[in-house]
């Protein structure tokens, strides 16, 4: 039997290298036998560990509020979600606007968009729009981590909700990064100052997508677990993650145009150390204690917050 030495060495050893996987299951697994399911520590669950992909879609519904905290309530629910469902793709059929060669992600959009009242008779040009342009990156990331396409619909809303939320003030959230990134890393800065990169670079795309598209599934999946654990906050560290990450490369290009180029260009490899590095960071600088309701970080006049000895305005 193992002794109790041996047990801390081993499970210090997992969380160095990564794997807290059985310790994460267990916790989980006891928070998901309460009754009423007590969602504030979800959220707490979400934003301190990676959710096991077991219970990702289920944990992703209960935070972004597709069903109740009530576990006997699921089943209803789901029921009616999946009627509505329907209800709205038999509709867009009936209309002529879907048919079966037409990507889902552009349908679960279109859907979204017939059941906010915003869809519009010429929809192939809004959705050439750059805002719902980002909302299919996120729609198509979510097609490759889930296969229910009723949970994928109802997670794709949940993710436009969220995105729509912080939309007006996504300029904090570049303003933030930039400020941090010249703190972080000044030489990088200034070389991305000098060949006038810094306007070049996507960064509203990146947050208003939460970098689908751009990141690998598996990376994105540890980060939009704590976006819908009520951070946007991981975003700036994300981004500022991405660039000190490849800046060997970045130094060496001398156009904007090269430097956006390199940036679409991340392997899976390179994505999963960007999103351990940056949750890292996130939790030692940026993790908020207690989960607001509403996406952190937009206040008109939040408090500074300390980064390496610089400061991040962010809440």
């Amino acid at each position: 039997m193992a002794t109790e030495e041996t047990r801390n060495f081993r499970s210090s050893y997992y969380e160095k290298v990564g794997f807290r996987s059985v310790e994460e299951k267990k916790s989980i697994e006891i928070l998901l036998k309460e009754k009423p399911l007590d969602i504030s520590k979800l959220k707490q669950f979400s934003l301190r560990f990676t959710v096991p992909q077991t219970y990702r879609p289920l944990m992703w519904k209960l935070l972004l509020g597709i069903i109740s905290p009530h576990v006997e309530s699921h089943t209803f629910i789901m029921d009616q979600r999946t009627q509505e469902y329907n209800d709205l793709l038999e509709a867009l059929q009936s209309m002529h606007i879907v048919s079966e060669d037409l990507p889902k992600h552009h349908i679960f959009l279109i859907m979204w968009l017939l059941r906010t009242g915003n869809l519009k008779l010429d929809w192939r040009s809004q959705l050439e729009d750059p805002p719902y342009q980002n909302l299919l990156l996120i729609s198509s990331a979510l097609l490759e981590m889930f296969d229910n396409d009723v949970d994928i619909f109802w997670i794709s809303k949940g993710f436009f909700q969220y995105v729509n939320r912080f939309y007006a003030s996504v300029h904090v959230l570049v303003n933030t990064t930039l400020k941090s990134l010249e703190k972080e890393d000044q030489e990088l800065y200034s070389h991305l100052e000098k060949v006038q990169a810094l306007d070049a670079i996507p960064f509203t795309k990146w947050y208003c997508s939460c970098f689908a598209g751009l990141l690998k599934d598996l990376a994105l999946a540890k980060i939009w677990d704590k976006l819908v654990g009520g951070s946007c906050k991981i975003l700036v560290f994300v981004a500022i993650r991405i660039l000190t990450t490849m800046k060997r490369r970045l130094i060496q290009l001398k156009s904007a145009a090269k430097i956006v180029d390199c940036l679409c260009d991340i392997t899976e490899e390179t994505a999963e150390m960007i999103a351990n590095k940056a949750i890292e960071l996130w939790q030692q600088y940026g993790s908020p204690l207690t989960p607001a309701s509403h996406p952190d970080g937009l206040k008109p006049h939040p408090p500074n917050l300390r980064l390496k000895g610089f400061s991040v305005f962010l809440n």
